[in-house]
């Protein structure tokens, strides 16, 4: 059983130990990011949300997490 893994996550390495997560949802949740305010990418390739849970991840991956900020135009009337 692994016992500690290392992402580049947006350029930087993040080390994971004990518990080490082992699909993307994982990785997300100890981070303390909000799956419904970010879109993940994997050594390139765009993961759905759907199959986050899914989506194993192993030490040297590379994940690039975008942060979707809320916001609007204020019209002047």
């Amino acid at each position: 059983m692994l016992t500690d893994m290392t992402l580049q996550i947006n350029g930087q390495t993040r080390s994971f130990s004990e518990p080490v997560p082992s699909t993307l949802d994982q990785v997300l949740l100890q981070l303390g990011m909000k799956a419904d305010r970010v879109a993940v990418e994997r050594n390139g390739e765009i993961v759905p949300r759907t199959q986050w849970s899914e989506t194993a991840v192993q030490s040297g991956d590379r994940l690039e997490v975008v942060h979707f900020v809320g916001g609007g135009s204020s019209a002047s009337s």
